[in-house]
């Protein structure tokens, strides 16, 4: 890990929602080394972007990353957080909203994500993020509603 990336692995400090802001934040700056040091340094972390295959380990994953933001900083902004938290891990479920430049002009597409985060020696990090294709519209709170079991 660069020199760099490891210092700002280290101020990350905080909860798993600091890691997940500081995560949100390198996609929106298109800050690459900021990005990976909000992942865990495991072999086996890994991240699903939608329709794409399961990319396993930090260099897969990073390989993935600059190549989108060789088109530009991704500007998702998370909503709608569900958690499942334990003392060592954390799993959160997260709405993005992804704004996109097409040919008509701004647009916004729904993506639903998974965000999962671990303690370790280094503090938490992500070991996870699988994002899901989600919709062109925003979904209500009728919608909401009926995507509950119980």
């Amino acid at each position: 890990m660069p020199t760099q990336t490891k210092r700002h692995a280290a101020a990350i400090g905080g909860t798993a929602d600091d890691v997940e802001t500081a995560f949100y934040e390198a996609l929106q700056r298109g800050d690459i080394e900021a990005l990976m040091a909000c992942w865990a340094d495991d072999d086996e972390v890994f991240c699903v972007h939608p329709g794409g295959p399961r990319l396993v380990g930090a260099i897969a994953i990073r390989a993935a990353f600059e190549q989108m933001f060789g088109n530009g900083a991704i500007h998702a902004q998370p909503a709608r957080v569900r958690k499942v938290e334990s003392l060592a891990s954390a799993v959160h479920n997260v709405l993005e909203r992804i704004d996109v430049l097409t040919h008509e002009g701004p647009k916004q597409a729904y993506v639903l994500a998974t965000n999962v985060y671990h303690k370790a020696a280094q503090g938490w990090r992500m070991v996870a993020h699988h994002a899901s294709p989600g919709t062109a519209r925003e979904p209500d709170a009728h919608d909401a509603a009926q995507q509950t079991l119980h």
